[in-house]
């Protein structure tokens, strides 16, 4: 009816180290983000099991950080929420109890839920799974390697070395499905292609779990969500949820990766550079590729699944932002040691101005400080090493430039070229963040870098809708 006010999409991320929600609205030239919220989960914590390898975070600390969210967004526009896109961090695994995976209470802006009997939420960087255990493995039939932080591996894992751990719970998926499942109360959860690709043992061309190869070695396969495309709707909000009317349209949980490049890439010519706390290079595969039937262990590309039967290709380096924050870690470190406080925040400031001092290094830094799934041994390594570059610029500068060079080496320039790539477009928050990062880029591509698009996976997975 005239006059009435347009329905909205809410968009939600659930990330490594933050979730973010925006409101999108329709507007002439398509949706258009009218309101966002982001707030930092500070979700981390030590895994007992798995000790120093694990990576694992509180789940309830997660939904805190997504109630803190929503809880600051007009709670007007929520009441017109029609559709829910959520996207989170792939690979990584949650477990709960079916029944008991979480409690709805009243809280200041309305109803909400409280996780219950779940467990920590085990991520994509999560390192339990040495080379010699996951060579151990049954041999997937997928287009993608098994990798450590992969849920099915996880899995193994504690089906090997602690299994009463999973007789405590009856289902999985990753925390946006979790997330999906709870809002909905879906009696199993339900995963989309681009999420189960990402665990193992899943093959894309039939949109099926291995569950022959799966259950010959006694995996739990109970466990595996059901799967389908992303795009669909899961089910409708069981509950008004912070104001959100009951009965809303909640999607099917989508991968982070592919909503941020959903969200940006708008012509096939396009790749994207994405350097957050990981980093990416894509470029879309033409329309009605499909990827080979088993993995190549060696490959530093990976084929993504997208939207509408699409795939991406993907040089996804486990290096990025978090080789950065890495080494502020280390020069905090160092002046401790020495005596003196500098805030973590004020190094990084400070290392970033000096690079910017320094127009070029001939240090030459391989920044492979967390390996990468093709080639888990590698670490990380510096030479060309002369006494004129020994500057907290000239290794900043070299760092950064090793960063995006690392990326070309696994999708090289010249392959790029051969696509028909004519631009690049820049997203991420360390790229937002890191000017150096951004020089060294327009430095190593020959094609146009342009920054500034709405790169974002919470808007990608309200665009979705």
């Amino acid at each position: 009816a005239a006059g009435r006010p347009s329905p909205c999409v809410l968009g939600i991320d659930l990330g490594t180290t933050s979730v973010k929600a925006a409101l999108l609205v329709g507007a002439e030239r398509g949706l258009v983000v009218a309101e966002s919220c982001s707030r930092e989960t500070q979700a981390h914590t030590s895994s007992l099991e798995a000790g120093p390898q694990g990576m694992e975070q509180n789940v309830q600390r997660i939904v805190r950080a997504l109630n803190e969210c929503l809880a600051a967004l007009p709670r007007q526009q929520l009441q017109r929420v029609s559709h829910i896109g959520i996207s989170g961090q792939m690979h990584g695994i949650v477990f709960w109890k079916k029944d008991k995976g979480c409690t709805w209470t009243e809280c200041g802006t309305g109803p909400t839920f409280e996780p219950e009997e779940v467990s920590h939420l085990i991520t994509w960087q999560d390192g339990r799974c040495s080379p010699t255990f996951l060579s151990s493995l049954p041999l997937p039939q997928a287009h993608v390697s098994l990798a450590t932080g992969f849920g099915c591996a996880t899995i193994y894992w504690y089906l090997k070395k602690s299994p009463d751990f999973l007789k405590s719970y009856d289902a999985a998926g990753t925390i946006h499905d979790y997330v999906v499942a709870m809002l909905c109360d879906l009696k199993k959860p339900l995963m989309s292609v681009q999420n189960a690709a990402s665990w193992g043992y899943f093959n894309s061309r039939n949109k099926s779990w291995n569950t022959d190869i799966l259950k010959k070695s006694g995996f739990p396969v109970h466990l595996l969500p059901e799967v389908g495309d992303p795009g669909n709707i899961a089910g409708r909000t069981i509950s008004a949820w912070h104001g959100i009317p009951k009965g809303a349209k909640v999607g099917i949980a989508l991968g982070d990766f592919q909503c941020s490049v959903y969200s940006c890439l708008t012509e096939r010519t396009d790749a994207v550079l994405n350097i957050g706390t990981s980093a990416q290079l894509t470029i879309s595969m033409p329309q009605g590729f499909q990827p080979p039937e088993t993995p190549d262990p060696s490959s530093a590309i990976t084929y993504f699944p997208y939207f509408n039967g699409d795939y991406l290709a993907v040089a996804a380096s486990l290096n990025g932002g978090n080789v950065l924050a890495t080494f502020v870690d280390m020069v905090a470190r160092w002046t401790e040691d020495l005596g003196l406080q500098v805030q973590e925040s004020a190094i990084y400031t400070k290392i970033i101005k000096a690079a910017l001092a320094q127009n070029d290094s001939k240090l030459s830094v391989h920044p492979t400080i967390f390996g990468e799934r093709h080639i888990p041994e590698q670490l990380a390594s510096v030479t060309n090493i002369a006494v004129s570059d020994l500057s907290l610029g000239h290794i900043t500068r070299a760092l950064c430039r090793g960063i995006i060079e690392n990326l070309c080496s696994m999708l090289p320039v010249q392959r790029l070229m051969e696509t028909g790539v004519r631009r690049i477009l820049g997203s991420g928050s360390a790229l937002a963040r890191n000017e150096v990062l951004r020089q060294e880029a327009e430095r190593i591509f020959p094609f146009p870098v342009i920054y500034g698009k709405d790169v974002d996976a919470a808007v990608g997975a309200a665009m979705v809708m």
